[in-house]
């Protein structure tokens, strides 16, 4: 859960406006069914303009906060809502329009729209293993890309060109103590950004990494990366592990961004209890560390 405030996320804090909850259900229980909804779409076009918010084969949610949802608007049935405060909030802010449309059977108010200034949009998300970074036969030929100059481009990009080949003759004189020198020049936090770039340059549209319990999360910034003793442990008494997170791609989907301020963060990362202790309908609360991108970044 995150607050939609810019200003929250300049607090200070290792967490920010964040917090992260985990809820384990049995195979059958009273909220999904025990097997998986078709992965072909349902030929019945009715079926398919079922409400946004409520998930297929699953419980009803709220369309203002977007928790459980036990109680229906009573004209049209199709929206959910934990209570009579958001039902009437809802209702100010455009439900009556909907609804009456609905009541008149106008076909066009099927889909009832959500609203963006109290959810998140929602998407599925498509779950892959990561690939190797290069193929093992690929090979690339260094000779292929030194040496030539291209005849299609006009003069002064071929003078261009040759004045960087002159530059790169020039660094290979160098001796091997200024290359040194220069080459301290690039900062320890240089190298762990761009080894985060090189990491999801692969798959730049990611928005979760996950690893529960093996390699922990890549790091956008040498500064602040929680120690063992900064993730506390969990209710239960075990230790909390590395699961997975959230990369800032997400933040391209979010629609949060107001009058040129947006919600920020470099990765999120999950910890959660190594023994996921609890069960049934009870939620527990993990933890969660924001880091930031560096100033140098």
């Amino acid at each position: 859960f995150a607050c939609r405030g810019a200003a929250c996320y300049r607090q200070p804090g290792p967490r920010g406006p964040l917090c992260v909850f985990r809820n384990q259900l049995p195979r059958h229980n009273d909220t999904y069914s025990a097997e998986p909804p078709p992965e072909e779409p349902p030929p019945d076009p009715a079926a398919a303009a079922a409400p946004p918010c409520r998930l297929r084969g699953g419980a009803a949610l709220c369309r203002v906060c977007g928790c459980l949802g036990p109680r229906a608007c009573g004209r049209c049935r199709r929206a959910a809502y934990c209570g009579p405060e958001h039902q009437a909030l809802d209702w100010r802010r455009g439900h009556r329009r909907a609804c009456g449309l609905l009541a008149a059977g106008d076909s066009s108010a099927n889909a009832i729209p959500e609203h963006n200034d109290f959810l998140f949009p929602e998407y599925e998300i498509l779950i892959e293993p990561e690939e190797p970074e290069f193929p093992a036969d690929s090979s690339v030929d260094p000779n292929d890309e030194q040496g030539a100059v291209d005849t299609s481009k006009d003069p002064k990009e071929q003078e261009e060109l040759r004045a960087t080949g002159s530059a790169g003759e020039a660094f290979q004189s160098l001796d091997e103590e200024t290359l040194e020198a220069m080459a301290k020049h690039e900062t320890e936090e240089d190298k762990i950004f761009q080894m985060f770039k090189e990491r999801v340059a692969a798959e730049p549209e990611q928005i979760i990494r996950y690893c529960r319990g093996g390699k922990g999360p890549i790091w956008v910034s040498g500064e602040n990366i929680p120690e063992e003793k900064d993730i506390p442990s969990c209710l239960c008494g075990a230790k909390r592990i590395f699961e997975f997170q959230i990369m800032p791609q997400l933040l391209n989907h979010l629609q949060a961004d107001s009058l040129g301020e947006s919600i920020d963060w470099g990765t999120l990362v999950v910890y959660t209890c190594a023994d996921n202790c609890g069960e049934g309908n009870e939620y527990l609360e993990e933890f969660i560390w924001k880091q930031d991108f560096s100033a140098g970044s």
